[in-house]
């Protein structure tokens, strides 16, 4: 998978992301999409990590599923961050 396609998966990932995480988040739009590419790229590593899976497919839902994952970690600990700094 390129460069450019994993950026776009993890865009999307971080608006689905998004969309699961209950509450409101701190941070904009903005800074959820990009840390939903941290969080697909945390995804796929961990993912190639750990269950050794290939993720060389765009339209893979094992694909999805990792870059999901990983940004809705991501975006965990962002809000937890950011939620102790506000205190």
């Amino acid at each position: 998978m390129g460069f450019l396609a994993f950026i776009v998966l993890g865009l999307i990932a971080g608006a689905i992301a998004k969309a699961i995480m209950p509450g409101k988040s701190s941070g904009g739009w903005f800074a959820t999409l990009i840390l939903g590419v941290v969080g697909a790229v945390v995804g796929g590593w961990l993912g190639s990590l750990l269950f050794n899976a290939p993720l060389q497919e765009f339209w893979s839902l094992q694909t999805w599923a990792l870059a999901i994952g990983g940004a809705l970690v991501v975006l965990l600990i962002w809000g937890m961050i950011t939620g102790r700094r506000k205190e």
